[in-house]
């Protein structure tokens, strides 16, 4: 049986976001974490990779060097139901460092971008009249966390 699962690449703080990531979301848990041992390339005994599960989806890390930093190319894509949970999971991940950037998107403090994204939106912009959607839209572009109540607003308007 194959079995795919997300591997990330961390500039030595693998075991350390696997702990906050696991934290924050449910039906989420630590799995392994193997060590370097004595001879390795970086310190014997610190994490080398670790296996973690968010939500049901299994995870792999590697702490392996800042060669390859995370780029918004790859993101976590978090759906949503309410604007609580938005904004509690907005706050969780921009906390120590992160940053907000457009249209929900966001940097954790590890470098690792995600998207939290109520279904309201997708809903909105799937609307069958065009201006409608395209009023949702351009409140979303303007947005950074994505407020449900000024997309609604926007859809409302004529």
């Amino acid at each position: 049986m194959t079995s795919i699962s997300p591997f990330l690449w961390f500039n030595g703080q693998a075991e350390q976001a696997a702990e906050f990531y696991v934290s924050i979301f449910p039906n989420s848990r630590m799995l392994n974490v193997a060590r370097y041992p004595e001879g390795g390339p970086a310190p014997a005994g610190s994490a080398m990779s670790v296996s973690f599960v968010l939500d049901g989806l299994e995870i792999q890390g590697l702490n392996a060097g800042p060669q390859f930093p995370f780029t918004e190319a790859i993101s976590f894509f978090v759906q949503v139901n309410t604007q609580k949970e938005v904004d509690q999971l907005w706050d969780q991940l921009t906390s120590n460092g992160g940053q907000p950037g457009q249209c929900g998107w966001l940097k954790d403090q590890f470098g690792l971008s995600w998207q939290v994204v109520p279904t309201t939106l997708g809903q909105l912009l799937n609307d069958p009249d065009p201006a409608r959607a395209g009023r949702v839209m351009a409140t979303m572009m303007g947005q950074t966390k994505i407020i449900i109540a000024d997309l609604r607003a926007s859809a409302a308007a004529e």
